[in-house]
């Protein structure tokens, strides 16, 4: 769905969906953890867009001012 929903190596910051395996997140260098929340988010976003099904994240995030739920 990540693929199809054409986000195969989009990033933000230093955090980059996976050109190998879309499902994956990785730091291509100084990513910071506001980075990697806009991304899962704007994922979430675009294929909920496309396939009107919303993905759910496989880790909770916490933190004082940031959460994905």
């Amino acid at each position: 769905m990540i693929e199809n929903a054409g986000l195969r190596g989009y990033s933000i910051g230093g955090a980059q969906v996976s050109e190998k395996h879309t499902g994956f997140i990785i730091n291509r260098g100084g990513a910071t953890a506001e980075n990697v929340i806009d991304l899962i988010r704007l994922i979430q976003d675009e294929v909920e867009k496309v396939y009107h099904h919303r993905l759910e994240c496989e880790l909770k995030i916490m933190t004082d001012d940031l959460e994905t739920d």
